[in-house]
């Protein structure tokens, strides 16, 4: 029975076998052989050019030319000329218009000034009967404009005194005789002359001090514009060295009207800055050499110290013709604290009122020349170029007093 089994097995593996190779031997029958495998291989001819359009066609010969023989494009040659002309053209001069008759020309910027002052003396003096009430009125006016409580003094004395002889008081007599007072009282023969001509030691060297924010670096830029509308030759030095871009504005005003700036490192030494300004400037023949000082806090002692240290250093070269201190009007009687320290260290000799065509009261003129004994020279009022005039004690009361 063993045997039947095992033969039966064999049988049916035999058969399996045979089954396999018949189906195998059918399949490669129907398999293309290897030799014939590669179809699509490319003909043995060679292959020409695809005929389509222009560029697909073969280069044709054409006669050459050399670079001076092709033509350029009009507008690319004004280009290529036009070009480099911008880019090395040199920033454009100003021309400051004249200084002479400026607060004329500026007495509108003083009309709050104006209010306070001129017109509210007119309505007080305008009234029939001038008691002891109106006068005290007067005196309380004079006083909020910051004339100062010794000068109103005075001012009031004169009015009373000069109306009791005039009698009758007509609107054009009252002005006349407050407009003559008020310029008695803001001084009309004082010397308000900026010395900037160039002398046998050199050129006039001006200081510019001040305490910080009330515009230094700017009055020096727009002095620089009044001594140039004036015919004067001018350098700038950027001796403010503490404040960051300080040189660089100053040096932007200097290339506005043709002044070279003389500048150092951020930081440096301002005496030595100046010291160098005042060497190009005797170097050049300049008729004026402008130095601007970094902003100092009136009660830093060594601060103070620093800035008598700048003003010796440059008497090296020759005596310093001007020291202008710079006071923001809007301060008040604020303004004369700072004065009088900086009358300690340096001597003084002129005034740089800012910001009068705002809320500052006109009298702070009186009180400051007062009280420090010099003149106002320049008056501020407002932010263009050629807002810095020369100050005119005649045109300053008449635009205080109003037509």
């Amino acid at each position: 029975m063993e045997y039947v089994i095992l033969a039966v097995v064999i049988a049916v593996v035999a058969v399996g076998a045979i089954a396999g190779l018949v189906v195998s031997g059918r399949r490669r029958q129907q398999l293309p052989p290897k030799s014939q495998a590669p179809v699509i291989t490319a003909p043995k001819t060679t292959p020409q050019e695809p005929q389509v359009g222009e560029e697909a066609a073969p280069p044709t010969e054409e006669p050459r030319r050399t670079v001076e023989e092709v033509p350029l494009p009009e507008a690319a040659e004004e280009e290529v000329v036009e070009a480099p002309a911008e880019a090395e053209a040199a920033p454009a001069v100003e021309v400051p218009e004249p200084t002479a008759g400026r607060l004329v020309r500026l007495r509108s910027r003083l009309s709050r000034s104006q209010n306070s002052l001129g017109k509210g003396l007119l309505s007080l003096l305008s009234r029939e009967h001038l008691d002891e009430d109106t006068w005290e009125e007067i005196e309380e006016t004079l006083l909020t404009a910051d004339v100062g409580v010794a000068p109103t003094q005075e001012l009031v004395e004169r009015l009373r005194t000069r109306v009791k002889v005039l009698g009758t008081r007509t609107p054009d007599e009252l002005r006349g005789l407050l407009r003559e007072e008020l310029v008695e009282l803001v001084g009309k023969d004082a010397d308000r002359t900026v010395r900037s001509t160039k002398h046998e030691e050199g050129p006039a060297v001006v200081l510019v001090v001040g305490v910080n924010g009330v515009g230094k670096t700017t009055t020096t830029g727009k002095l620089a514009r009044v001594l140039v509308a004036d015919g004067r030759t001018v350098v700038l030095g950027a001796a403010d060295t503490f404040r960051a871009a300080a040189a660089d504005q100053l040096q932007t005003w200097g290339e506005r009207v043709g002044a070279r700036t003389v500048r150092g490192p951020e930081g440096g030494d301002p005496a030595s800055i100046a010291f160098d300004a005042v060497k190009e400037g005797i170097a050049e023949g300049v008729d004026t050499v402008l130095i601007d000082t970094a902003g100092r806090l009136h009660t830093k002692t060594g601060l103070m110290d620093e800035l008598g240290k700048v003003k010796r250093v440059v008497e090296k070269h020759g005596p310093v013709d001007e020291v202008l201190l710079v006071l923001d009007a809007t301060t008040g009687q604020n303004g004369l604290i700072q004065a009088r320290v900086f009358a300690e260290v340096v001597d003084i000799t002129g005034i740089v009122l800012t910001k009068l065509d705002g809320t500052a009261k006109g009298g702070i003129v009186v009180a400051v020349q007062r009280e420090l004994g010099v003149p106002v020279k320049l008056i501020g009022l407002g932010e263009g170029a050629d807002d810095l005039a020369p100050f005119e004690p005649g045109a300053f009361v008449d635009a205080l007093i109003g037509d």
